[in-house]
């Protein structure tokens, strides 16, 4: 028999899916920013290994310096990205939510034995409630991030205004890099969420979208009677 099984709460679902169009624009824009002073890549004596963007990719895509609109639409979109983070701590604080957010003593191991049932080396099924362990690991570094984003973003936008901040993230230049390695987890994030959504299939897609499962549950068998019981039966039936 199937039964609807409630698991994600409205408020849940809205800042999960307001996230995704938010962080795209910020990404966008950063990489305006960023294609507008292409500082970073590896380098070695002097010499440039590694560049993130080489000069064919401008070539090729005919990239211009684009810094004020990326700007405009990076410091705008920011507010979004703050105001939808904040709502969903905030949520997950209040709620109680955070105990099954939150990984405990036995999440690194038990993510372990995850990775190894998603690789098809391990055959048995990890535990799972409402989080499994990897995702309760993977959901607790994105928040994380998110508040990583928020203190280095600050830190390179005002560097002077925020200046204890900007001497917390280890000064301008060295926060501007978090700020970018920060981007680039985004884009690996996004990349392994899409793959296990689809691994996951319909049913854990539909509750991030409506808030319930389906699940099969198994009719509880009526117990026969014991002697003891049918005994009473038959002396009930005679009186």
């Amino acid at each position: 028999m199937k039964v609807i099984k409630e698991k994600h709460s409205l408020l849940m679902r809205w800042t999960h899916w307001v996230n995704f169009p938010v962080l795209a624009v910020m990404i966008w824009s950063g990489l305006l920013i960023y294609w507008a002073n292409d500082a970073y890549g590896i380098s070695i004596f002097g010499f440039s290994l590694i560049k993130f963007f080489p000069e064919w990719f401008y070539d090729y895509f005919h990239i211009s310096g684009r810094l004020a609109e990326g700007m405009a639409f990076h410091f705008l979109f920011m507010w979004f990205f703050f105001i939808n983070g904040l709502l969903y701590i905030a949520y997950t604080v209040i709620s109680g939510a955070w105990r099954e957010l939150l990984p405990n003593k036995h999440t690194f191991k038990e993510a372990w034995l995850v990775l190894l049932h998603d690789l098809h080396i391990r055959k048995a099924i990890p535990p799972q409630k409402k989080y499994n362990a990897a995702q309760r690991i993977a959901y607790t570094a994105i928040i994380l991030m998110g508040i990583g984003s928020i203190a280095t973003g600050l830190a390179i936008y005002k560097p002077v205004q925020f200046y204890w901040l900007c001497w917390l993230c280890g000064g301008y230049h060295f926060a501007r890099i978090l700020h970018f390695t920060l981007t680039i987890g985004y884009v690996f994030f996004f990349l392994i969420h899409i793959v296990q959504v689809l691994l996951a299939g319909w049913n854990n897609f539909r509750a991030v979208v409506a808030g319930f499962e389906v699940e099969e549950e198994q009719p509880q068998l009526k117990e026969a009677p014991t002697t003891t019981e049918k005994t009473e039966d038959k002396d009930e039936s005679k009186s």
